[in-house]
């Protein structure tokens, strides 16, 4: 199985010690997010978890304790970084601090095991198609080297983005064209392989993939290990990746990300940050009376030797 840290919330950055105690104790247990009640308990060991899969926009924290996570258990990254400032991501370190941190960790792990994500990509006034572009070449040519693709993807204008972000322009199909037929030049011009996430439609003849994010192809490769060949059934609809198992709770992120759809608000997200038990087999909380534990499904997809 795999194990996902960071979709509900930057485990890596905010919950580095909770996590490392987590992988220390060989356990970890997660609630339900539609029946709170119900927990599931993890495994974390070599023998039952086939990749731990990181997703964070500041691997700071993580960093000097990320050799005791990757000499046990195999690993991918995927490292955020945008065109965004604090007025977007207040949370998040700038340009230049990810970007040397990034190359920090590619020294660490390898570059053959981190993905560079530039998503979602939104527009607003302030973030323009212009701007997009510049950006994403000045940064694609001081990472060229050091990961082993590009991500992207366009925002998705659900409800909640439209209040907490009423500056977005709505994308057209023609701006989509243009990002993409750009982005996939850049990337060429600096030997990076680059692909969308989700449902973000065929840009191929730019020379970009449109294949999971996360699958058994990717890992393996970056691990040097084989997999049986498996149905990748998606996190969500228009997904490509292998499922995963994340073991993150919603509302726990204080990044404050305008964009962010784990979190209902960011004043929730702080609150739930105060209230972490770095000692607690939960990321947020404790067991109470009522909670039922039951343990997960943890089957191997690698190929047995």
């Amino acid at each position: 199985m795999i194990i996902n840290t960071g979709a509900r919330t930057d485990t890596a950055q905010y919950y580095t010690e909770w996590l490392l105690n987590r992988f220390r104790e060989g356990y970890v247990l997660t609630r339900n997010p539609m029946f709170p009640n119900k927990v599931t308990r993890y495994e974390l060991c070599p023998e039952t978890v086939d990749c731990v899969v990181f997703c964070s926009k500041n691997y700071a924290p993580l960093l000097p304790h990320i050799d005791e996570i990757k000499n046990r258990f195999h690993i991918y990254c995927h490292y955020t970084i945008t065109a965004y400032g604090k007025d977007v991501e207040p949370g998040v370190p700038d340009i230049e601090t990810s970007i040397e941190t990034l190359k920090k960790l590619s020294k660490a792990v390898g570059r053959q095991r981190i993905s560079w994500r530039y998503d979602p990509i939104l527009l607003t006034e302030t973030y323009t198609i212009e701007r997009h572009i510049k950006t994403f070449e000045a940064m694609a040519e001081r990472l060229s080297g050091h990961i082993d693709r590009c991500i992207f993807s366009f925002v998705e204008l659900y409800k909640k983005l439209k209040y907490n972000m009423p500056e977005i322009i709505p994308m057209t199909e023609k701006d989509k064209d243009i990002l993409a037929q750009n982005l996939g030049a850049i990337a060429k011009k600096y030997g990076m392989t680059i692909q969308t996430c989700g449902t973000n439609g065929d840009f191929s003849r730019y020379g970009i993939a449109s294949s999971g994010c996360l699958t058994l192809d990717i890992i393996g490769r970056a691990n040097n290990i084989a997999f049986r060949s498996l149905k990748h059934k998606g996190m969500r609809e228009g997904c490509h990746c292998i499922e995963s198992r994340d073991i993150g709770a919603y509302d726990t992120c204080p990044n404050g990300c305008r964009y962010c759809y784990a979190n209902q608000s960011p004043q929730k997200a702080l609150e739930n940050y105060r209230r972490h038990d770095p000692n607690s087999p939960l990321l947020l909380g404790s067991l109470g009376p009522d909670d039922v534990v039951t343990a997960g499904c943890q089957k191997s997809f690698l190929v047995k030797k």
